[in-house]
């Protein structure tokens, strides 16, 4: 198990490697399919972004509300492919790292060795276990957008499994030609 914080990112995501297993402390935004459009949107206009995207960490995940006591609500990750269409701009800009679950589409991967970033995958259907890795939640942008606003997470050893890394590994790949075996 390799633990590490956001802020080595940049560098590290360079070192990990498909079926890696990480412990990931620091800040991460979450962002889903809405808000991938504003910021799109923002980009082409030329407007200021909720996030510096050069080294950050992106979680595809639309956190339910908290109940009394807790940071945040459920925060399981969302299918990352629908994200696709604004991925490879965003790596291009410096993105880092991605989090979410399912695979991603072969431009997406491209993007992700030229730029060397890294698509982490967290376990679907885990949010209420996912939320006791979360020590801090604040929306910062987009808060009309409800639990799919931006927000800024503080992650404490939360447990993900790099699933593309940027010398072409990639574990639903890799997984399927391992099963056909």
């Amino acid at each position: 198990m390799i633990e590490m914080d956001t802020c080595e990112l940049k560098e590290k995501a360079k070192t990990l490697r498909a079926g890696d297993r990480v412990l990931l402390s620091g800040t991460v935004y979450t962002s889903r399919d809405a808000a991938h459009k504003r910021i799109n949107a923002l980009l082409d206009e030329g407007g200021e972004l909720p996030y510096k995207l050069s080294g950050a960490a992106v979680y595809y995940a639309g956190p339910t509300a908290a109940r009394d006591g807790m940071v945040i609500g459920s925060c399981g990750p969302t299918t990352s492919g629908r994200m696709d269409v604004y991925s490879p701009r965003f790596l291009d800009l410096g993105l880092s790292a991605m989090i979410g679950k399912g695979e991603r589409s072969e431009a997406v991967c491209e993007a992700i060795k030229r730029n060397g970033a890294v698509y982490f995958c967290a376990v679907g259907g885990a949010g209420a276990l996912a939320c006791k890795c979360i020590t801090e939640c604040e929306v910062t942008a987009f808060e009309d957008l409800g639990c799919e606003s931006v927000k800024r997470l503080k992650f404490e050893k939360f447990p993900l499994i790099v699933a593309i890394d940027c010398v072409g590994g990639n574990i639903f790949k890799s997984g399927r030609e391992q099963f056909r075996k």
